[in-house]
């Protein structure tokens, strides 16, 4: 049963059996990514445990944390549901490209569509951080600009031990 606490009119945090949560084995992949989860089209918590389950599938990926679960407003496009977002961590021997391929096809998976900047959407995949990396492409700008303006990320990323 998910805990929620109000840090504000706007902002509330919620905590469950896989949220916050740490893994306990000791794998030792190659690169770490922290990631951005976010989304605000349906049952957003039932799909972030899906995440979770598929992502601790997958061979090429180690689910090393991930933290609490924050309820906050849209940016951008304000005419929409609050969006709920965490962080995960996971560790990684993709590269940072073929990593950002892998979640691309992850939120496909989960019924993303792309429609405009700042939709409303089932689920959005973000790398903030990818190991000390620091780059910026046409898919790809690491670290992930803007992520020290978004409570949406400050928040959740303040309980992680990195």
């Amino acid at each position: 049963m998910p805990l929620k606490r109000s840090l504000s009119k706007t902002l509330s945090v919620y905590t469950s059996e896989r949220f916050p949560w740490i893994c306990k084995q000791g794998f030792k992949k190659r690169h770490q990514a922290v990631v951005g989860v976010g989304g605000n089209i349906g049952d957003v918590r039932r799909r972030f445990e899906h995440l979770f389950f598929d992502i601790q599938r997958d061979k090429r990926v180690t689910l090393r944390q991930t933290s609490l679960i924050l309820k906050n407003p849209p940016f951008g496009f304000s005419e929409q549901e609050d969006f709920l977002n965490t962080i995960i961590v996971i560790e990684t021997s993709m590269n940072a490209k073929v990593f950002l391929e892998y979640l691309m096809r992850l939120e496909k998976k989960f019924g993303r569509k792309r429609s405009f900047a700042n939709a409303p959407r089932t689920l959005d995949l973000d790398i903030i951080f990818f190991d000390n990396l620091v780059m910026d492409t046409d898919k790809l700008t690491l670290p992930h600009p803007a992520w020290m303006e978004r409570e949406s990320v400050l928040i959740p990323l303040s309980g992680l031990r990195l």
